[in-house]
């Protein structure tokens, strides 16, 4: 299924992963499956991959397989699942962030500024919230907001003050009628601009970084001491949250001692060097070149 999606640093993510013959993973990203088929040519009959992935298209993708379980939701609700499922702890956990390129070549989904398409951006088309409410009903702070923390726009304020201003005498509906609106206010190369502004958007509709933390905090509780998290991710909000999470245990970042003035440490750091794709893996797909790979392991509490 390489058409719908290709998985990115798929040999080192499940080689750090290090997989145990009869272990039971999660993939939270499933996406083509990939990752997923990688996990399941490394175990015994004993073992068992359960994959995420809250986008419907995905479910084309499905392993048939009695050591698969597709789950059809938001990593989010790794921890509720799992119960469901009657899982008290797993090996490992998994999980490639980036947008699946399935996502961005279908016009209709309007991840990208590329097609003329609906100002959509729903990872979950069951979702309510699309990307056209956000700029039609956010007031201006929020825009400002979600603009300079999510996108790093550097005119944000201008940005948000213009789209407010073009909303009350325009009607807006398409990805291309919303380039119109922000031709006159570029900053730098227009590419990188707009990417910029349609990732804001699109980590706000999916709310990604919220899911991200809930992924990292209840993986933690439902891994198995000495059971490794990998993660990839592919700009650097993730990649700081992920950071944070792993080195302090904690989204903000913050050392948390104990009453002997030790800080507290949950993780064991393996990668101490980011991994990232190699140079012709960048060229053989070009859109893994942002992508950095971490993995870190759960210490025992004992």
């Amino acid at each position: 299924m390489s058409d719908y999606h290709t998985s990115v640093l798929l040999d080192e993510s499940v080689d750090l992963l290090n997989v145990k013959p009869d272990g039971i993973y999660v993939d939270s990203t499933m996406g083509a499956g990939g990752h997923s088929r990688a996990i399941l040519n490394k175990l015994t009959s004993n073992g068992h991959v359960f994959a995420f992935d809250q986008d419907l298209d995905a479910g084309q993708n499905v392993i048939l397989s009695d050591q698969f379980t597709l789950i059809q939701s938001n990593f989010r609700y790794i921890k509720q699942f799992l119960k469901l499922y009657g899982i008290a702890a797993v090996d490992g956990i998994i999980a490639d962030l980036g947008v699946s390129s399935h996502q961005l070549d279908q016009p209709e989904r309007g991840f990208s500024f590329r097609f003329d398409a609906p100002l959509d951006m729903r990872m979950n088309v069951m979702s309510d919230v699309k990307a056209i409410d956000i700029l039609l009903q956010y007031s201006e702070a929020q825009l400002v907001e979600i603009f300079s923390k999510y996108g790093e726009v550097r005119n944000s304020k201008t940005l948000a003050n213009a789209i407010v201003q073009k909303r009350s005498k325009m009607p807006l509906h398409s990805t291309f009628e919303f380039n119109r609106w922000l031709e006159p206010l570029i900053l730098g190369p227009k590419p990188k601009y707009l990417a910029q502004v349609y990732q804001a958007l699109r980590i706000e509709v999916n709310q990604e970084l919220q899911a991200l933390q809930q992924l990292l905090e209840d993986g933690y509780d439902v891994l198995k001491p000495g059971g490794r998290m990998v993660i990839i991710t592919f700009h650097s909000l993730e990649d700081r949250l992920v950071k944070h999470m792993f080195k302090f245990g904690n989204a903000e970042g913050t050392p948390i001692k104990d009453m002997y003035g030790h800080m507290e440490k949950p993780w064991k750091i393996i990668t101490k060097d980011i991994v990232t794709p190699s140079t012709l893996e960048q060229k053989n797909n070009p859109r893994s070149k942002s992508a950095k790979l971490r993995v870190a392991e759960k210490v025992s509490q004992n």
